[in-house]
């Protein structure tokens, strides 16, 4: 049996983006984030049940600043005390694991989808998205950007404006363009 367009983006491959099934989910996640995001922080029960709906999973006491952003949700499995402050963008073009108390900055952006570099592949519509997975107890700074593919080990800070583009351990502060260890934490 041939694999739809949805599980060849959560397997890695090839897909087309424009697939009718994919373009539902879109439109889904887009009307919850226009809901989401047209609340007030005095709405937080209502907050809440709008991640519910639209993540794959969020834990208990997660706050999202509005406004966010992200391509499906329902791709996206977070641990417990998430914290994203304003403007924090997910493409979830395959899955984002992200562990307990993990706090982002605001602008931060996760990144799984990407393009072929081979330009008649790229016309050709086709994309490819990686998933990322992030630890517990990690600090991501302001406007950092996680590409596709990449880990963030348990207890690591990743300063404001890095660029991630490699695995980085546990235990580590990490900064810069590219992303780099700059300290081990005892």
């Amino acid at each position: 049996m041939e694999k739809t367009e949805k599980q060849k983006m959560l397997a890695g491959e090839l897909y087309l983006a424009e697939d009718p099934e994919l373009a539902a989910e879109m439109k889904r996640a887009s009307r919850l984030l226009r809901s989401y995001n047209s609340t007030t922080e005095e709405q937080q029960e209502q907050r809440q049940q709008i991640l519910q709906e639209l993540f794959g999973k969020i834990g208990q006491k997660a706050l999202i600043v509005p406004p966010f952003h992200c391509d499906y949700g329902s791709n996206i499995f977070a641990g417990d005390r998430l914290y994203m402050n304003y403007g924090c963008v997910i493409l979830d073009c395959n899955t984002v694991h992200i562990g307990e108390n993990v706090l982002c900055a605001p602008y931060v952006q996760i990144y799984t989808a990407y393009h072929p570099t081979d330009p008649e592949i790229r016309l050709s519509g086709r994309e490819l998205a990686a998933p990322i997975n992030i630890g517990n107890n990690v600090w991501i700074g302001g406007s950092a950007i996680i590409c596709p593919g990449v880990t963030i080990g348990d207890n690591t800070t990743i300063g404001a404006g890095s660029v991630v583009v490699k695995d980085i351990p546990e235990n580590v502060v990490a900064a810069g363009n590219p992303c780099r260890i700059i300290r081990y934490l005892s």
